[in-house]
Order: C-alpha cells, then structure tokens, then sequence
C-alpha cells in the first residue's frame, strides 16, 4: 500500500472505538422505532397484526444479509462492508423521516435490517481485529456492551423525543441520518487489517458456518444466547404496550424506560463483571436472568411498576453478564480469517431469539391477551434461562468454554451448520 494512503488511516486505538461508535449507532437506530410505534398506529389505523410485521420485515432482512454477507468482510476487508452498510442504513433513516403510510414504514424497515445484518459480522470481527492485543477482553466487552447500550440509548431518546419534542417521528430520524453520514465518511480512514483474498464470491452463498475449535463451545452457548435475546425480544415487541395496558402508565416515555432498563442493566453488567471467567458469566448471569424474569411476571400480575421495574433492572443483569459470558467463549476461537464468518452465526441465533417468539407472541396477543402472552413467553424465557445454566455448569473448562481469553490457534477448515 503506498505512504500516502497509509498516512491517511487513523490509529488503530482510534479506529477500534469508532467501530464500537458504529455498532452502538446500528442498534441504536434498531431500537429507536419502539418508542414511535404507537404514534404510527394512531396516526395510520393500521392493526396489531401490521405492527408485527414491521417488527418481522426488519429481522427477515437482516438474517438474510448475514446469511449472504456475514462473513464477505473476512475476504475482501472489513472497510467496504462496513462503508456500504452505513450508507445504507442512512438511505433507511430518510425513508423513516419521510414516511407516509405503512408501506415506506416497511421499506425502511427492510432497508436497516439488510444495513445492519451486513454491518454486524463485519465490525464485531473489527473489533477483534483492532482490539490492543490477541489476548485483551475489551473486544469482547465493546461486542456485547454495545449493542445493548445502543438498544437503550435508542429506545429512551426515541422516547423522550416522542413526550417532549415537536416532530418526534422527524427529528429523531434527522439526527440519526446525520451521525450515519458522518460514520460513512469516517470509515474510508479506518485500518483494515484483512487483505483481499480469493473466496469472496463462494461466501455470498447462504450457509451458516462456524470454525471446527469453535464448534463445541458454540452449541455449548446456543442455550444461551436464545434465552438472553428472547427476553430481549419480548421487551422490544411488547414492552411499551405492557407499560400501557398491564402497568395502566400512559406515557411514551415510559415505553422507552422499560426497554431502556432492560438493556441499560444489561450494558452495566458488562462493564462490571467481565473481568470474570466466560463460564462463570455464563452460568451466575443466565441463573439471574431467570430470577429477574420471574420477578417481572410476579410484578404483572399485580400491576406493580415498581416490582416491574426492578425485575426487569435484574433481568437485565443477567442478560448483559451471559450473553458477554458466552461471546467471550466463542471469540478467542476464531482467526481473523474467520471471525466474521463465526460473529455472523452468533448474531443470526441470537436474532433467531430475539425475533421468532417475540413476532408469535404478538400473533397471540389478539386471542390470548396481552397479559397471558407475557406470562407464557416468561415462563418459556425462563426456563431456558435454567437450561443455559446447566449447559454452562456441566461443560468442561478449556473444551467447551475457555475460561481464559486465549485458546488453541484456530484451523482453516470450517464445519457448515447449514448450507440451503
């Protein structure tokens, strides 16, 4: 590469807090419609039924783009995947500002779940690449951190802006197409450790791969990450509409702090116990995750917010300290030829989760009822909550998951989950 482009790149400190930028900015946009979603029910009449679908339109997008292009930043760089993901991602921010009707509601949608499943593997792999040393936690910390603040972030500020603010399905949008813009110019100074390689078109082909050493410790999280993102669903799908009808709090705002909490513990817990072992994490978070549930159902039945609260503020513990648990087993086991390839298969379980119950919980809501839904979908939460925790306590430390931030070098061959 000649000097004068390399002069150009920004420091890789720099640039691996600019993707950690990036990724907030990419959930913080996800979790920013939550909050609108009854404004565009009012305003639009459309039914309980076209309000899952958009929920379900944005996630179909996305796992198909990780299907497609989760891994395509291990062959031709991390850069151009990122740079074509945020460029799309603020042509989704436009069309949100300038919806009229649920038909560009969808199209945005789409095009922010095919932005933000292309930019997924790509920055979580950055993350790794650029983070200060092969055996440093704080990759892992930032991938699961994250998301979870973004998520939080986007919820409470959409939030506010909908009790507070002139225009909120507007504003909202404005500032989030400005810092998209922003991101997409910045990217083109970032440093990119992958070289081109041959391979890149063979990994468009849809398949799920994982790295064979990463294989065991992989199923081993599965459990895992299913509980923590289906909790993490049913508190983007029907956390607001819980605050309304079930706690009697009518206030967006409200809506927004209940998906905020949720997802502001979760970053917390990161940040607090990830100097902990990733089986330790794993197993003490999923065990709370499951308490906090089961403290959040108790609440519903008596209408307590408070109670509600604080379940959900636990449950969000458990949340942040499993899912960072079981990502800090799986990272250590891939080789920067591969990581994007393995972060993609994490994301697509975990929107699995985070999709699948929560868009055949608001099919049920009609005929069960908002409150019994819950009920059931908590139950099924927890005990897969419990399940995680036997997965993780009965699994052998340095096979299944390391308890340590190194392992044994990565070998090429991958084994394909699932090749249509």
């Amino acid at each position: 590469m000649p000097p004068a482009v390399l002069t150009r790149r920004v420091p890789r400190p720099v640039g691996f807090w600019l993707l950690g930028v990036a990724l907030l900015a990419f959930l913080a946009a996800a979790g920013a419609p939550s909050p609108l979603y009854v404004v565009y029910q009012h305003r639009w009449g459309f039914s309980p039924i076209v309000l899952t679908d958009i929920f379900a339109v944005y996630v179909v997008a996305l796992l198909v783009a990780l299907l497609i292009v989760g891994g395509l930043s291990d062959h031709i760089g991390r850069r151009p995947v990122l740079a074509a993901s945020l460029i799309v991602e603020a042509v989704a921010m436009v069309v949100f500002l300038t919806a009229d009707g649920v038909g560009p509601l969808l199209l945005a949608r789409i095009l922010q779940g095919l932005a933000t499943g292309a930019a997924a593997g790509a920055i979580s792999a950055g993350l790794m690449d650029l983070q200060p040393s092969p055996t440093s936690r704080l990759g892992a910390v930032v991938n699961a951190v994250a998301p979870a603040a973004g998520l939080a972030v986007g919820a409470l500020g959409s939030g506010l802006l909908v009790q507070y603010a002139p225009a909120p399905t507007v504003l909202v949008f404005v500032l989030l197409t400005v810092v998209f813009v922003l991101l997409a110019v910045v990217v083109f100074f970032l440093p990119d450790p992958v070289s081109p390689q041959p391979g890149a078109w063979a990994s468009l082909q849809p398949r799920v791969a994982v790295p064979t050493p990463a294989r065991r410790a992989f199923l081993a999280a599965t459990p895992c990450l299913v509980a923590v993102w289906a909790m993490g669903g049913l508190y983007l799908a029907l956390g607001p509409s819980l605050a309304a009808a079930v706690l009697h709090i009518e206030s967006h705002l409200v809506g927004g702090l209940v998906v905020a909490t949720l997802y502001g513990a979760a970053a917390a817990a990161s940040l607090l116990v990830h100097h902990l072992a990733p089986r330790r994490m794993m197993v003490a978070g999923s065990v709370v995750l499951a308490a906090g549930t089961g403290l959040s159902l108790l609440a519903l039945t008596g209408a307590s917010a408070p109670l509600f609260f604080v379940g959900t503020a636990i449950a969000g513990v458990g949340f942040g300290g499993s899912f960072l648990g079981a990502f800090r087993s799986l990272a250590a086991l891939a080789g920067p030829a591969q990581r994007a390839e393995l972060f993609a298969s994490v994301y697509l379980v975990s929107y699995l989760a985070l999709s699948v119950p929560a868009v055949l919980a608001g099919l049920a809501v009609p005929y069960l009822g908002l409150r019994t839904t819950t009920t059931g979908y908590g139950i099924v939460v927890i005990l897969l909550a419990l399940l995680a925790a036997v997965t993780g306590a009965v699994a052998r430390a340095g096979a299944a998951l390391p308890d340590t931030a190194s392992s044994r070098p990565t070998r090429p061959d991958d084994v394909h989950l699932c090749r249509p």
